[in-house]
């Protein structure tokens, strides 16, 4: 790293102490790279060698640099948290602290509870996701173009959209934040298909364009001019696009961005952070111990920048200390040439063919029956960090996190000492801590309500514990064979009450088969190959007689339910109806009375005779998390605030209408 210069020093929270830390100020500046491209340890970076170079040899970049850090650095704790930042945006005060989601974290209520505050904690985000484009207060990485004989690097590029209705034009990037490779002269074919599995049928050449839809002031007093201006970087279907239809692009595009120097980026910034005793240095002298977290997108990151090698700097010292990955199931990060990171991870009807699932899918050393080959995510003693990954529910329906536990073909796969798994029984992917009135959308039941970042902040505590003094964190918590709590599809299916009125999957996402070692780490595989039968086996977590999840850590919204709670939502009727819904679970309420059981034939007890009245729930949630703060899985401090939400049945989160 090559320095960080600081624009601007502002008050945070209005100036609210915290506890024995005292006020905290955010600190807003951008970060110099400059990357050797013939270390060893930047190799894995696709495309490296074709970033332009300055006089010395060195890749050049720079990147936003954001830090919530105590005013008086001796009162903190000494332990910079580092947020990958999803998509840009920052996360871990909304997770950790319970606060409203910002990316321009200064008001009071972005502080939430304090506690990552309280704790003492310099926070970072660091620009990493080199695709994004400027806006909504992201944390932006200015990744070079990778140029060949002084030209862009051209190729053939895959994007996937999903019809809506009113929607004729698209960003070849998909989404509006992100770059989008512009469209060169060469092939270029569009198809649709209903679902995933269906067979692709060829839009014809004359129903679309590269183009976009533009509208405005008319020359007539009355009307508007429209029209549709040619753009390398738009696709347009002047018909529009059938609404929930999966529309695939196949084209040939130009200027893919060197998105792997994000990897160094993150690495080079908290090593210097960490070492640099220069005035430069906003946290010179005040950092004993690292800790990195990222949830969804960003755990795929992490993961990725494990298996590659990135937690040793320049020196071969460990960068982090602990990482935490949160609902990253057990996927990595495509981050190779055109990749497309803001594209989420593969789903069952979602973006199904998106590389973002390849061997080696655990932390532990495990062969790869389909292949041969043999690998791990951690391989590396002298320099790997203390692994705690936690993935809600979701991520065995949906991103095939049963594999980051098991061999390929399903069995146990002891994990190395230094790395623990938690699965959040029936809970759902993002699991807003600040929910109110739970979604309904294009999917048949109301979204999960579970309620789990309690967990969160008992997980960092038991970390910073483990890497400070070596106490041992609470022991991995997930579906095993070896107990019955990890199932296949039909014995799951076996155990699911016969709720009525109640559709079921007809299995988890299946698994198309990647290959992320391509030539120049390039994904030209279009479509991918996909795992026959005999593939990798993809578990789910089995079920009690509720339907809820065993093999986890139960939150005590599921120690003591008012509802079914699954991590899978079916589509509805119009929108590719039966196919799992993006990462959406479910909420089924227990009939309130036995007379409703009675009159529904729900095999389910009633909230009735599970509880009496609304005493009776607040005393078995609170019976709950005495239970988890017993295991270390749940602070103590989180207890009054469990009690007080479950008052009033959790409303809003539940509608339970007991007295």
């Amino acid at each position: 790293m090559d320095g960080l210069t600081l624009q601007a020093r502002l008050p945070f929270a209005e100036g609210q102490s915290f506890g024995a830390t005292g006020p905290y100020e955010l600190l807003l500046g951008r970060a110099r790279y400059a990357v050797d491209p013939r270390a060893p340890g930047n190799a894995p970076i696709t495309d490296l060698a074709l970033a332009p170079r300055d006089a010395d040899g060195l890749i050049r970049f720079e990147g936003d640099v954001q830090i919530l850090r105590p005013v008086d650095l001796a009162r903190g704790n000494r332990r910079l948290f580092f947020d990958w930042g999803n998509r840009g945006n920052k996360r871990c005060l909304q997770y950790f602290n319970d606060a409203p989601g910002s990316n321009l974290p200064l008001a009071e209520e972005h502080a939430g509870n304090g506690y990552l505050m309280r704790r003492g904690y310099s926070i970072v985000w660091g620009a990493w996701q080199g695709d994004l484009l400027p806006g909504n207060g992201w944390v932006i990485l200015d990744a070079p173009v990778a140029m060949r004989d002084g030209a862009p690097v051209t190729g053939t590029v895959r994007a996937e959209f999903i019809g809506q209705e009113g929607v004729n034009t698209f960003p070849l990037g998909v989404y509006t934040s992100t770059y989008s490779h512009p469209a060169v002269d060469g092939p270029a074919t569009l198809t649709r298909r209903r679902y995933p599995w269906a067979p692709r049928e060829a839009v014809p050449a004359g129903e679309w364009q590269f183009g976009r839809h533009e509208a405005g002031m008319g020359l007539e007093v009355f009307g508007r001019d429209s029209i549709v201006a040619p753009s390398r970087r738009h696709l347009h279907m002047p018909a529009g696009f059938r609404p929930g239809w999966i529309y695939e692009l196949v084209y040939t595009a130009e200027a893919p961005r060197v998105l792997g120097l994000g990897h160094a980026a993150v690495r080079d910034l908290v090593s210097w952070l960490r070492h640099d005793a220069t005035a430069a240095n906003p946290l010179r002298g005040a950092v004993d111990k690292a800790y990195g977290w990222g949830r969804s997108q960003t755990g795929r990151t992490i993961r990725d920048f494990l298996h590659a090698g990135f937690n040793a700097d320049a020196a071969g010292r460990r960068v982090f200390d602990g990482l935490l990955p949160h609902v990253a199931g057990a996927g990595r990060l495509f981050i190779g040439r055109f990749a497309n990171l803001t594209v989420p991870a593969g789903q069952q009807y979602e973006d199904h063919d998106n590389a973002a699932d390849a061997f080696p899918f655990s932390y532990a050393e495990t062969t790869d029956h389909l292949t041969g080959a043999t690998d791990a995510i951690l391989k590396r003693p002298a320099t790997d960090p203390l692994v705690m990954h936690s993935q809600s529910a979701t991520e065995y329906w949906q991103r095939r996190g049963s594999l980051v536990h098991t061999t390929t073909q399903g069995e146990d796969l002891p994990q190395p000492e230094g790395v623990r798994i938690y699965h959040w029984c029936s809970s759902q992917h993002a699991a807003n801590p600040r929910l109110t009135k739970p979604a309904t959308g294009p999917f048949l039941n109301t979204e999960n309500v579970v309620w789990t970042s309690m967990l969160f902040r008992a997980l960092l505590e038991a970390m910073d514990a483990w890497a400070t003094d070596g106490t041992p964190p609470p022991p991995s918590a997930m579906p095993r064979r070896a107990d019955g709590t990890a199932a296949t599809m039909a014995e799951w299916r076996g155990r699911f009450p016969a709720i009525p009125g109640v559709a079921v999957p007809r299995g988890p996402s299946d698994f198309p088969l990647y290959d992320f070692g391509l030539e120049a780490g390039v994904q030209t595989i279009l479509p991918p190959r996909v795992a026959d039968a005999a593939g990798y086996a993809v578990l789910v977590p089995a079920v009690d007689a509720d339907g809820n999840d065993l093999g986890g850590v139960r939150a005590p919204m599921v120690a003591a339910p008012l509802a079914t709670y699954t991590a899978w939502n079916l589509r509805a009727r119009g929108n590719a109806a039966g196919a799992l819904h993006e990462y959406t679970g479910s909420t089924i309420p227990f009939a309130e009375t036995e007379a409703e059981r009675d009159a529904t034939g729900d095999p389910r007890p009633s909230v009735q005779a599970r509880y009496g009245d609304a005493a009776g729930y607040v005393a078995a949630i609170t019976a709950a998390a005495e239970a988890l703060v017993a295991q270390r899985l749940m602070l103590a401090e989180d207890l009054p605030r469990g009690a007080r939400a479950a008052a009033r049945w959790h409303a809003p989160r539940h509608d339970v209408g007991l007295g």
